[in-house]
């Protein structure tokens, strides 16, 4: 399904946060990527998204290499791929309501005869009432927000989900009710999943397996790192 090959990414060619980088996620897998703040998952995390073009090295998808990244990407590749963030008010566009962000990417790929039923499909999956759904984001909680940015990741009905410490700001409730949306909608689509955190537990008790990245040298590989398949 996704296959990063000796990635070396980051914001300054001169100093990469991620370097010679390799990662297997397979068709229908959850893979957790645990690691420190800073380490460079979530840059990683953004190459997988096909959302920051890599340095060095390769990303294959569905057996298809990846030459673009953000609108270079072909759309069949983009939509493939659905993402939630850590911090759902940095993702959100803060003139949408609710209901329009998670129709966004709908109207952006040409199908705005779906956004009715799609959006009543997924806003009681994800928790949202009628009358959340017509608020902007600052008139909701952090995790209402994120209930609706999830909603968003899923509307194209992805085969790959990037979960970037999604669950990071939230409380344990909101944490239990969105891992389970992941989880229901991974069963019935049987799409893979790339969970990335530093909540150990939560990753190892969500995924099928969990890949631990080095926390005192980042230039091993995460499958590097003993006891990646406890």
């Amino acid at each position: 399904m996704l296959e990063l090959t000796r990635i070396t990414a980051g914001y300054d060619r001169r100093a990469p946060v991620v370097r010679d980088v390799s990662l297997h996620v397979g068709a229908g897998e959850a893979v957790g990527m645990l690691g420190p703040s800073g380490c460079g998952k979530s840059t990683l995390a953004k190459v997988a998204a096909l959302l920051h073009r890599p340095d060095a090295g390769t990303m294959t998808l569905d057996g298809t290499v990846i030459r673009g990244w953000r609108h270079r990407a072909p759309r069949e590749q983009r939509t493939a791929v659905g993402v939630v963030f850590q911090q759902p008010r940095l993702s959100a566009d803060p003139r949408l309501s609710l209901r329009e962000l998670i129709a966004q990417p709908l109207r952006s790929t040409g199908r705005r005869r779906d956004v009715p039923e799609r959006v009543a499909e997924l806003a009681p999956l994800v928790g949202l009432s009628d009358e959340l759904l017509e608020r902007r984001p600052h008139a909701v909680s952090d995790g209402q927000l994120q209930r609706a940015c999830l909603a968003r990741a899923l509307v194209l009905r992805p085969r790959l989900l990037i979960c970037d410490e999604m669950t990071a700001m939230l409380d344990a409730s909101t944490t239990a009710a969105l891992v389970a949306v992941v989880e229901r909608y991974r069963a019935e689509s049987g799409a893979a999943l790339l969970a990335v955190g530093h909540d150990r537990v939560l990753l190892e008790r969500w995924c099928d397996r969990t890949v631990r990245w080095d926390e005192h040298d980042t230039e091993k590989t995460p499958a590097a790192i003993a006891g990646v398949n406890d």
